[in-house]
């Protein structure tokens, strides 16, 4: 449970100031009764700050594992150190999760970040269990386990600590050059063939990242750091997603290069996907920033997607179809030979899972 009531999602106020942040508003979410606007009542001082400040607060996880059946990714369990992602990237399709907690998944996302200390504990419990089935665990799939939160508050280290220990496979995927602190834990477990590490990569241009991605690392700095795994001996996928086609579909291929030259050993695409809140705040982002080329922008995301700005329909929601989808996949699948990568990577052992001893339990020695 979270340990501190979390304030109801809201408007900007007049003199709201927002600094390296994705979304621009801060809508109700799609759960909530009533709207809730924030007005100017005059009472404020005139030096009072009005810069839009991240919060964090606790939840005590009852569970550390969430199990899934989707047909079309390549995992059936997660685990998520973190809700809401401070990196703030703008086309994130984990924002619609914050509504389950009666906030915005607009800027609350990225300003009201859920921490989960003690979620190790629970894990170790959790794979302690006689029924337990060891298969690769996937972190990363929802919000970023090496977000700037990381840096303090350590819940994923002490995640890998316990997947390290019990030597269980471990998928992570990350755009947070964080990762770089564990080398220590992950480059062991990739000797044993336990890991991999995907690091997202949407595009070279940094002004463009600053203004999509407003918290994460630069993409210059993402390359540093598939170098560093990949010379630690971490095998690392590059994953270009996502695509968006007529903002960032013409760098495909100096992605795929300049990935290839960090050391990047595999590679795969996403296509854009907008579902539910996403696609307001992708739009007002769009008109904001490209005024431009935002009708072109949205008239090729509904080409891909049926003529919607989403379909998430098992199979179609990670590609799209259409003339588009298959232009992008063509080029792609001609890429990958020329710059010697690969689309799936050597699977990761399962077969090493042990329980190690728990602390104070001796009488597991007879």
């Amino acid at each position: 449970m979270i340990n501190a009531p979390l304030p109801p999602a809201s408007g900007l106020r007049p003199g709201d100031r927002l600094r390296a942040r994705g979304a621009t508003s801060n809508a109700n979410g799609r759960y909530e009764a009533t709207s809730r606007a924030a007005l100017d009542d005059g009472w404020d001082l005139p030096h009072e700050d009005h810069l839009i400040r991240t919060q964090v607060r606790d939840e005590r996880a009852r569970s550390a594992l969430s199990f899934n059946r989707s047909p079309d990714i390549p995992f059936d369990r997660s685990v998520n150190p973190y809700r809401g992602c401070e990196h703030g990237c703008i086309y994130c399709f984990a924002r619609p999760s914050h509504a389950w907690l009666n906030l915005s998944p607009g800027l609350d996302f990225e300003t009201q970040l859920i921490a989960r200390p003690g979620l190790a504990q629970v894990l170790d419990k959790e794979l302690r269990a006689k029924s337990y089935q060891p298969q690769v665990i996937a972190i990363g799939t929802n919000t970023d386990p090496y977000q700037p939160l990381e840096a303090s508050r350590k819940v994923m280290r002490e995640v890998v600590e316990v997947l390290s220990a019990f030597r269980h496979p471990l998928a992570i995927t990350t755009k947070g050059t964080l990762i770089e602190r564990d080398i220590d834990l992950l480059a062991p477990m990739a000797a044993q063939g336990l890991l991999r590490v995907g690091i997202s990569l949407t595009t070279l241009d940094a002004g463009l990242s600053r203004k999509m991605e407003p918290r994460a690392a630069a993409p210059a700095r993402r390359l540093a750091t598939i170098r560093k795994l990949t010379q630690a001996g971490i095998p690392v996928r590059a994953m270009i997603a996502p695509v968006i086609p007529g903002l960032t579909d013409h760098e495909l291929e100096p992605i795929m290069e300049a990935v290839a030259g960090a050391g990047a050993e595999a590679a795969s695409w996403i296509m854009l996907r907008l579902p539910l809140e996403v696609a307001g705040l992708f739009q007002d982002w769009l008109a904001e920033n490209y005024p431009d080329r935002a009708a072109k922008v949205m008239a090729r995301v509904r080409d891909v997607h049926g003529g919607k700005e989403y379909d998430p329909a098992w199979g179609k929601r990670m590609r799209g179809e259409g003339l588009w989808s298959r232009l992008i996949a063509q080029r792609f699948d001609k890429a990958l030979p020329r710059y010697r990568l690969v689309k799936e990577m050597p699977p990761l052992r399962c077969d090493l899972f042990s329980a190690p001893f728990a602390r104070g339990n001796q009488l597991s020695l007879f």
